[in-house]
């Protein structure tokens, strides 16, 4: 039997910053992953994943997204990859549009650098956007987008380098506190650890049978475009996006790897029964759903198909995160669902997590992740 400071679990965007935080202190932590790195049966692959700090779910999430493009900056820093690009960030709507205003307000709020356009000048700043006419737009220069499989592949790289173990294609069969720490069952061998990070994603609730009744799993599809006029969705021309009609939102970047204009709906998508579920089927009416809103918007981006990729977003019922320390045991520390917008916050997140199985309070407020937001319920339920 192998023992450890701190295991890891899931080796996605959270649990592979958590390895590396922890890793980075001198602790002796493992990490076991179901799959390998950077794999696409997740929440984290296809290309590019977005940045911005002018943040529409909630005010107070700007502090923390600012904690952790420092730490995507640091990660280059050591490590000499590019995973971070700046492009801006244009989010555009319809009038009242909850985008738009919340992002305004938090870019008020927090005395974020950014710009109010009019459907006019965001054509005439970014040639390839022709939204309709009554729409406004807010444009905020510091976001951008990350590259989500380098970061994770990255993460347990630089961590693997400064002492942390993993175990890949390895799976969690249950997780058992006792007396001197947290006992984790594999398919192959038993881990003990003073504590465990739970970074399961879209699984946790196998894990944390308190949340499950809280989540649901949904199905969403990306979609690479050729644009008709490829001059007009480099990186320099065309930002990061987010656009919302009356009956619709998408989120998309421009062609920065030759692949395409990467464009998704940001709508909820159909549920799965269980994360297992999800299959690399994206089909004529994903692509319908998609083409939509480029039809809308962004009508020079809508060319050829070139591929499309699925994934999942794990959802609360308010859409914000779960970072919290198990109701069942406090050495079992519980991280996500994200709803699918989690990643940007991963570098920060493994600071917290780390934090956490340590025994440490987090510099950062997550208070607003907390389960007990759920109701006593959910308290309830887990001692039972």
């Amino acid at each position: 039997m192998t023992t450890f400071d701190v295991a890891v679990i899931g080796l996605g965007a959270m649990g592979s910053a958590a390895l590396f935080n922890l890793a980075r202190q001198g602790h002796r932590v493992v990490g076991i992953e179901q799959f390998a790195p950077a794999h696409d049966r997740g929440s984290s692959h296809g290309e590019s994943r977005i940045i911005r700090l002018s943040y529409f779910e909630h005010p107070s999430y700007v502090p923390l997204v600012r904690r952790a493009l420092e730490k995507w900056r640091e990660l280059e820093d050591l490590t000499g990859e590019a995973i971070l690009t700046v492009t801006g960030v244009l989010e555009a709507g319809y009038p009242g549009s909850p985008i738009v205003s919340g992002s305004l307000d938090a870019s008020r709020q927090h005395g974020l650098t950014h710009d109010v356009l009019s459907a006019a000048d965001i054509t005439r700043r970014f040639p390839g956007f022709k939204v309709p006419s009554h729409w406004t737009g807010l444009f905020q220069p510091e976001g951008g987008f990350l590259r989500p499989e380098l970061a994770i592949q990255t993460y347990v790289q630089q961590a693997e380098r400064l002492g942390a173990q993993t175990c890949m294609n390895t799976r969690v069969v249950a997780i058992e506190p006792f007396g001197a720490g947290i006992r984790v069952r594999t398919d192959t061998e038993v881990i003990e650890a003073g504590s465990v990070i739970v970074a399961t994603g879209a699984w946790i609730g196998d894990f944390a049978p308190a949340l499950k009744p809280y989540l649901k799993i949904t199905r969403q599809v990306l979609g690479w475009f050729s644009p008709l006029e490829p001059s007009l969705f480099t990186p320099d021309r065309c930002p990061v996006f987010l656009l919302e009609s009356e009956d619709d939102a998408c989120y998309g970047f421009p062609d920065f790897a030759g692949t395409g204009v990467k464009t998704a709906s940001h709508r909820e998508g159909a549920i799965l029964p269980t994360a297992s579920d999800l299959a690399q089927d994206g089909g004529p009416a994903d692509e319908a759903q998609i083409r939509r809103m480029l039809e809308l918007a962004m009508p020079d981006a809508n060319g050829p198909l070139r591929q499309m990729r699925a994934c999942m977003y794990t959802r609360t019922p308010d859409e914000d995160f779960v970072i919290d320390l198990s109701p069942v045991d406090p050495r079992i520390v519980l991280a996500s669902p994200c709803s699918g917008h989690g990643f940007k916050f991963a570098s920060v997140i493994g600071e917290v997590l780390a934090d956490l199985a340590l025994g440490k309070v987090s510099a950062s407020d997550i208070s607003r992740f907390q389960i007990r937001r759920f109701g006593a319920q959910s308290l309830q339920d887990a001692n039972a």
